[in-house]
C-alpha cells in the first residue's frame, strides 16, 4: 500500500569532513540532537534515456534507516524544495502503484536501474523547548556509482535541513542564515540523483535526459504557438499522477490542459496544418470528456451540498441529506473507477504520444513565419465574432430549452476565446491580458447559468427517486426553483456583461 508524504527540505554543498555549525538559538531551536549514523543504499530507476529525470522525477529502492522501501519523489514547487514522497513497501520489483504514477512519463518503455548511491548519513533533530521535533538535519557522505555505462563513480558531501510536519517554512530561511555565515551554500542540484548524473554523464554529453524538443526564440507566431502548446503538454502529463491520486482539482487542472490544447489548434489552425492537428483534437476531446464524468460529479455534488446547507432546517422533508449522500458516492464510486482505468488505457498513451510527435515535428504553415503582432490578433478576434454571434443567438431567444442550450454553446465559445487571449499573452501583453479577462467574465456568467441547468437536471431526478422510496419530494422542488430563478438572474446578467467585454476598444487594442 503506497503511502503520501508532503516534503519540503532544501540541499547544501559541504566540504569533505565539514562539520556541522550550531543550530541552537535559530529560530526557536532549544537544542540539537544527535540521532547517530545510518548506512543507506539506494539504487535509482529510470527509462534508458532518463524520462524521470528530465521531469525532476526520482523513483528508487533504498535499504537501510528508518524508511526503507520503495521512493517515488513528485516535485511540486523546485525552487522552494517541495516534493511529494509516494512510499511502498520493500520488493523486488518497482511496486505497480508507483509505475501507474509515473506511466504518462515513462509510456511503455521499461523501468531500469540507473544509479546506485550508497550514503552515510549522519542525523540531528532540531527541536524546541518542549522537545518537539521542528527540522531533521542530516549530513551525507555520498558515492555514486552508474549501473551501465562504464560505471562512472562519483563522490561529495552535502547537508539536507528537512521539515517536520506542521513547522513554519521560515526556518528553512533562518537556518539557511546560519549555514552561509559557516560557509555552507546551497546546493546547485535539485537532487542527489540528478549531482550523480551530472558527475558520472559521458564528457562527450551523448547521454542526457530525454525531453521534447524546446521551441525556437525568434518573435514569429509559429514559435509562440509552439511554447504555449509545450506548456500544455507538460500540464497535461504532470497532472496524470495527481489525478491517480485523486489530489483536490487534479481533475479539473487535467481537463484544463486538454481543452487549452484543443483550443490552440482550433484557433491557430492557420499557423497549424488542421491535417494533423483535427485528428488530435478529437482524442483531446475524448480524453477531456473521460475526464468530465468525474469532474462534473464533484462539481454538482459541491453545489446541490451548498444549496441544501441553505435550506432552513424546518424545509429540509425527509432523509435528505442521507440520499444526496448516496447520490454522490453512487456516482462517484463508478466515475472515479473509469478515470483510473482511461488512464491506463492505450488509446490515452497513444494520445500522449501523438502529442509528443507533433512537438517534436511541427506541422506549421506558412502563416507560421509571420510575427505574432500581426499574425496571433487575427487568430484571437476570429474566436471573439464567433463568440458575439453565439451570444447575440443567445439573447434573441425566449428563456427555456433552447435558449440554455445556446448559451451553453456561447459558454463554449467564451472558454476557447479566453484561451486564445491567454496564448497570445506572451506576444501581446496587456491588451490580450485584458482581453482574456473579459472573456473569462462572459464565460463566468454563461457557465453558472450552464451549471443551474445541470443541477436542475440532477435535482429532478433526485426527486424522483425520493418519491418512489415514499420520502416527501418538496425539499428538492423547493431547491430546483431556486436554481431555476438563479439562471433568470444570470439571463438578465449576460447583456451587460457582454457589452462591456464587447466594446469597440476590447477589438481596437487587438488590433481589429
Amino acid at each position: 500500500m503506497a503511502e503520501t508524504k508532503r516534503e519540503i527540505e532544501r540541499k547544501y554543498d559541504a566540504g569533505a569532513g565539514q562539520g556541522l555549525p550550531d543550530l541552537r538559538g535559530v529560530a526557536g531551536v532549544a537544542d540539537v540532537i544527535d540521532k547517530g549514523v545510518a548506512d543507506l543504499d539506494a539504487v535509482y530507476y529510470d527509462t534508458p534515456d532518463q524520462r524521470l529525470a528530465a521531469a525532476a522525477i526520482t523513483l528508487r529502492r533504498r535499504t537501510g534507516g528508518s524508511d526503507a522501501g520503495w521512493h517515488l519523489k513528485l516535485p511540486v514547487s523546485l525552487a522552494d524544495g517541495v516534493r511529494d514522497e509516494v512510499q511502498a513497501p520493500l520488493s523486488d520489483d518497482v511496486p505497480p502503484a508507483l509505475t501507474g504514477l509515473v506511466r504518462a512519463r515513462v509510456r511503455d518503455t521499461p523501468l531500469v536501474p540507473l544509479m546506485r548511491l550508497r550514503s552515510a548519513r549522519a542525523v540531528r533533530h532540531l527541536v524546541d523547548a518542549s522537545g518537539t521535533l521542528l527540522a531533521e538535519v542530516s549530513v551525507d557522505d555520498v558515492r555514486a556509482q552508474r549501473l551501465h555505462d562504464g560505471s562512472a563513480t562519483a563522490a561529495w558531501t552535502e547537508l539536507e535541513v528537512e521539515l517536520a510536519e506542521g513547522t513554519a517554512p521560515t526556518l528553512l530561511d533562518k537556518v539557511e542564515k546560519r549555514l552561509n555565515k559557516a560557509g555552507v551554500s546551497r546546493a546547485k542540484s535539485t537532487s542527489k540523483l540528478a549531482r550523480a548524473l551530472a558527475e558520472t554523464a559521458d564528457p562527450t554529453g551523448s547521454e542526457r535526459p530525454a525531453r521534447p524538443p524546446a521551441p525556437g526564440t525568434d518573435d514569429s507566431a509559429g514559435t509562440h504557438v509552439l511554447a504555449y502548446l509545450h506548456a500544455q503538454r507538460e500540464a497535461l502529463v504532470a497532472m496524470d499522477p495527481a489525478v491517480r491520486q485523486d489530489l483536490p482539482d487534479s481533475v479539473h487542472q487535467m481537463r484544463v490542459a486538454t481543452r487549452r490544447l484543443r483550443s490552440a489548434f482550433k484557433t491557430y489552425r492557420k499557423i497549424l496544418d488542421r491535417n494533423v492537428t483535427d485528428p488530435l483534437g478529437e482524442e483531446l476531446k475524448w480524453l477531456a470528456g473521460e475526464l468530465g464524468v468525474d469532474r462534473d460529479r464533484e462539481v454538482l455534488t459541491e453545489r446541490l451540498t451548498a444549496a441544501l446547507a441553505d435550506v432552513p432546517r424546518t424545509l429540509r422533508l425527509g432523509p435528505v441529506r442521507a440520499r444526496l449522500r448516496i447520490w454522490s458516492i453512487a456516482g462517484r464510486t463508478g466515475s472515479r473507477r473509469k478515470t483510473v482505468a482511461v488512464l491506463d488505457s492505450a488509446r490515452y498513451l497513444a494520445l500522449l504520444d501523438a502529442v509528443d510527435a507533433l512537438l517534436a515535428d511541427p506541422p506549421l504553415r506558412e502563416a507560421a513565419a509571420a510575427p505574432a503582432g500581426n499574425a496571433l490578433p487575427k487568430a484571437v478576434l476570429k474566436d471573439f465574432d464567433r463568440l458575439a454571434a453565439r451570444v447575440d443567438q443567445a439573447l434573441a431567444l425566449a428563456p427555456g430549452e433552447e435558449r440554455d442550450l445556446a448559451m451553453h454553446e456561447a459558454r463554449k465559445a467564451a472558454k476557447r476565446a479566453r484561451y486564445a487571449g491567454e496564448a497570445a499573452k506572451p506576444a501581446l501583453g496587456k491588451p490580450a491580458k485584458r482581453f482574456a479577462k473579459r472573456m473569462k467574465a462572459v464565460q463566468s456568467v454563461l457557465g453558472e447559468h450552464q451549471d443551474s441547468v445541470v443541477a436542475r437536471e440532477a435535482l429532478r431526478n433526485l426527486a424522483i427517486q425520493a418519491h418512489a422510496a415514499g420520502e416527501s419530494a418538496y425539499t428538492w422542488g423547493l431547491l430546483y426553483g431556486r436554481e431555476e430563478a438563479a439562471a433568470a438572474d444570470r439571463e438578465r446578467e449576460l447583456p451587460g456583461v457582454w457589452a462591456r467585454a464587447a466594446a469597440p476598444k476590447v477589438r481596437g487594442a487587438l488590433g481589429g
